[in-house]
């Protein structure tokens, strides 16, 4: 089936593709020409029916799943994604080697699938081919890396090689190092290997729910919540601002790809905002920011919420209720900072007729937020997020069908079937490399050496110094690669140190996740905020600057849960209601202050002690204690009084 490219792109639409094209491989796939186009639809079909059978009704067991997993992802990988980047993207046929990649791709998985078993019955005793299988999969696995994600590959190569260099590391990093033979049967032919968490994750949240985001997307969703949001926040002072703000968490939160969120929703909500004046930077600035904080925002989470939950064993609620205040004060301290943008500016909203009416919308498209109602009800009452993720993508088509304008046809179905699968390939090549990460981890020792280490340099019980270490490595860590396998590296080597500083696990799981979701926009890579910036046509690193600056209260809000989680719903036995009310109270009116601060401007434009103060008081706010509240209500009290009345003395002289 061919894929052409639509005429009627705008200019910020290609310009997106363009540099999504440049930081996501799997949007610069081969476009198959002929019969072979239309086989690959069928194979993406009988995978994704495939994952779906075996994840409900299948009886197939957890390593058979993975290992067909990973053989569907890399043969995908050989045939989708090119060998080099400018290699004609429009053929009839795969390069000659790539077909020697894939007879070999099912020669060798063909072996695993019939002889795992029978290793394990004989004492994981390998012989000469099952060594030199494992040799060519690992090869293989970094070849589909290398298309896939490039920068993860090389992360994971300097991984695999410190198994067999160790003894060339001085200190406590060091280690005796390991035979070729020892490497190759924990990376392969054990369970914590390529075949371990990473993949196993991969096989199960991520493409399902990558598949249902694919399913609500084609239903019409995206832009039902373009519509309401439009309907919400449309008129006020800056509300395309606003709108980009609201559009980019809820559609952000589903697909999971900061980036990918940004190359689409950013195309519509940056010229808006341009236009109603906004500069440039700032508007890419809030795009990149809105759409990297969906990852962590409930009650989809972009599917990392489901993996959290399976790494910690609690139940998905659970880890729902603890992500709800980081992600409300997160986007209320966005909507603030260009609501006061706005005013500082002297920015209007739209104009009414630009405005759809919100019944009108909620009658013609209101029942597309079904299959998220029966997401969430499916969950409540104790199903498994997988059977709750199936039933929801029959949900949406069923949803769909309610009104004539949305109905999915069966050309729709199968398109967003083929988007969903192939969206998955790029996270799931990410997982299947993590298993290298994390089996040298396991392998060497290498997490316990390095909690020693950061313990003995921060000292026992220093909570915000080890964090402090925890968060530029989950920055780093986090850097480029997808969100949900971003949290799968950073947890496995971060968490356990946070653990050991005094932080519950809660705690140090969603610091992790926060920390390595905003590598994002992070300088100096800051993917999301440079294809945000390639739209705006801005500058890169001054938007990478505001994002940070729009962004701080991701940045500050873990060190302040890190020690006292009271701000992590039902992670703490027996708070009093009225404390954890206060607590968001209190920490609602902080983000305020700190936007405000950060912005210059609450009722007219702030002074320079003005500002520092606020920001003081913000953060002030932000720490639960009584007597910190209090000193930051005199502060912010005193501040929004003084403002008060000097606005009205100038409007006062004006009249």
């Amino acid at each position: 089936m061919e894929q052409q490219t639509p005429v009627s792109l705008t200019e910020e639409e290609l310009k997106a593709q363009e540099l999504l094209g440049e930081k996501e491989a799997d949007s610069k796939l081969r476009i198959y020409t002929g019969p072979l186009g239309q086989t690959i639809t069928i194979l993406f079909l009988v995978w994704a029916t495939f994952q779906v059978y075996a994840n409900t009704l299948g009886m197939v067991d957890a390593m058979s799943l993975r290992t067909w997993h990973l053989f569907f992802l890399l043969g995908f990988t050989f045939l989708l994604f090119p060998t080099f980047t400018k290699e004609k993207r429009k053929r009839a046929l795969p390069p000659i080697w790539d077909i020697a990649l894939l007879a070999t791709t099912m020669f060798v998985f063909a072996y695993l699938l019939k002889n795992y078993t029978e290793i394990a019955k004989r004492g994981g005793y390998l012989l000469t081919g099952d060594l030199i299988v494992a040799g060519i999969t690992l090869v293989l696995l970094f070849e589909g890396g290398r298309r896939a994600s490039k920068n993860l590959a090389v992360l994971g190569l300097v991984f695999l090689l410190y198994n067999f260099l160790g003894m060339l590391i001085p200190g406590e990093l060091g280690h005796v190092g390991f035979s070729l033979k020892r490497v190759l049967n924990h990376m392969i032919w054990g369970s914590q290997g390529i075949f371990g968490v990473g993949i196993g994750v991969s096989a199960t949240y991520i493409f399902l729910f990558v598949l249902f985001g694919s399913y609500l997307k084609y239903s019409g969703f995206s832009q039902f919540i373009n519509d309401i949001a439009l309907t919400m926040v449309g008129r006020s002072a800056g509300g395309p601002a606003k709108v980009a703000v609201l559009a980019s968490a809820l559609l952000g939160m589903i697909n999971g790809s900061a980036i990918a969120n940004v190359a689409t929703t950013g195309t519509i909500t940056i010229p808006m905002m341009k236009k109603t004046g906004y500069k440039k930077e700032f508007a890419a600035a809030v795009e990149a920011v809105a759409s990297t904080g969906g990852q962590f925002a409930p009650p989809i989470m972009g599917a990392v919420g489901f993996v959290m939950a399976e790494f910690m064993g609690v139940s998905y609620t659970t880890v729902l209720l603890a992500a709800c205040i980081p992600a409300f004060l997160y986007y209320l301290t966005l909507l603030f900072a260009v609501h006061f943008e706005a005013k500082r500016l002297g920015l209007s909203g739209l104009s009414k007729e630009n405005i759809p009416q919100a019944l009108e919308v909620l009658k013609k498209q209101g029942h597309l937020m079904i299959p998220l109602v029966v997401l969430l009800v499916m969950l409540s009452l104790g199903y498994t997020p997988l059977f709750a993720a199936v039933v929801s993508i029959f949900a949406t088509v069923a949803a769909s069908w309610l009104r004539k304008e949305t109905r999915m046809t069966w050309s729709t179905i199968i398109k967003a079937t083929v988007e969903g699968s192939r969206s998955a390939i790029t996270v799931g090549m990410s997982c299947a490399i993590i298993g290298v990460i994390i089996g040298t981890v396991s392998l060497t020792g290498l997490g316990l050496s390095f909690g020693y280490i950061v313990l003995r340099i921060v000292g026992e019980g220093q909570l915000y110094l080890g964090g402090l270490m925890v968060m530029i490595m989950s920055i780093v860590l986090g850097m480029g690669v997808p969100g949900v396998a971003a949290y799968v590296i950073v947890s496995t080597v971060s968490v356990p140190v946070l653990i050991q500083a005094g932080a519950i696990p809660m705690a140090a799981h969603m610091f992790c996740l926060i920390y390595a979701c905003l590598s994002n926009i992070t300088p100096p890579v800051a993917m999301s905020s440079y294809v945000a910036s390639g739209i705006a046509n801005s500058d890169q690193t001054k938007t990478s600057l505001i994002a940070v600056k729009l962004g701080l209260t991701g940045f500050v809000l873990p060190f302040f849960f890190l020690d006292n989680p009271i701000l992590l719903l039902g992670t703490v036995a027996d708070i009093p209601l009225m404390l954890t009310l206060r607590a968001i109270a209190t920490s609602s009116i902080g983000v305020i202050a700190l936007s405000a601060g950060l912005q210059g401007y609450l009722f007219r434009k702030l002074h320079t002690i003005e500002k520092i103060l606020l920001i003081v008081s913000g953060l002030l706010f932000i720490e639960t204690k009584m007597i910190t509240d209090l000193i930051a209500l005199a502060v912010f009290g005193s501040i929004t009084v003084i403002q008060f009345m000097q606005k009205r003395s100038l409007i006062g002289e004006k009249i």
